[in-house]
Parts: structure tokens; sequence; C-alpha cells
């Protein structure tokens, strides 16, 4: 699969048996749905956050298309953690962090709650 930020190569990893895929380039993260929920139950998960590639150019890129299905993913934030900006993609609803960010979201779980329960009462268009 091709990075949707700097177009690298997504290459298969596993943390005690849950397959998730790093960019080889920019060394951000790809998990597809439910991928991340199974690392974040397994303590010491953050470890497979070994970037350290922070370019801030990528973050204002326009047009992300989800390394699956090709759709627009939407760039998201929460407001507990401003900095830190990832993208999901409407189709598939995998997720895309940028070097260091699952780290950072590690910290709190609460983040990925308030999350999920907003993809639940997102109204339908």
């Amino acid at each position: 699969m091709e990075c949707p930020k700097c177009r690298g190569t997504l290459q298969a990893d596993w943390f005690h048996g849950t397959e998730f895929d790093r960019c080889g380039t920019c060394e951000g993260i790809w998990f597809d749905m439910g991928e991340r929920q199974a690392l974040d139950r397994i303590e010491g998960s953050e470890a497979i956050d070994t970037g350290t590639n922070q370019d801030a150019a990528r973050d204002g890129k326009a047009q992300v298309l989800c390394p699956r299905d090709k759709a627009q993913m939407t760039r998201m934030v929460d407001v507990a953690w401003p900095t830190v900006w990832f993208e999901s993609c409407p189709v598939c609803h995998g997720i895309f962090l940028d070097a260091g960010e699952y780290r950072v979201l590690k910290e709190d779980p609460s983040f990925w709650d308030r999350l999920i329960r907003r993809r639940r009462h997102r109204p339908l268009t």
C-alpha cells in the first residue's frame, strides 16, 4: 500500500499478534479498522510508534486518500489534544497517524472513547 501522506510504502508489521502498517519513509502508522483498538489493550504497544520524523508540511496536505480504498480521508482533531491531527477514512474506518502521534494519544485513552462516541452519534448525510 502507498502512504497517504508521503507516498512511501506502507509495510506490514506486528506487535503481539496484531498487524498494523508503518511507512518506511515518514514513519507514520496506518491502522485498519479494529487494529488500533486491539493494540490499545496491549500494555506497552506505544512502542510500535518509533517515529520521530515530524514534517509539518504533511499536516497541511489538502487531499489525503485512503491507502485501502482511495476515498478522501477526513482530517480530525480533538480539543484535548489540539496538536495532534489525524486522518480517518469514512468508508473503511481506517486511520493514519503521523510519526509520534500514536505514542501521544495512547497516553490518554479517553481520547479514543470520545472519538468513538462522536462516530456513533454523527448524523447520517
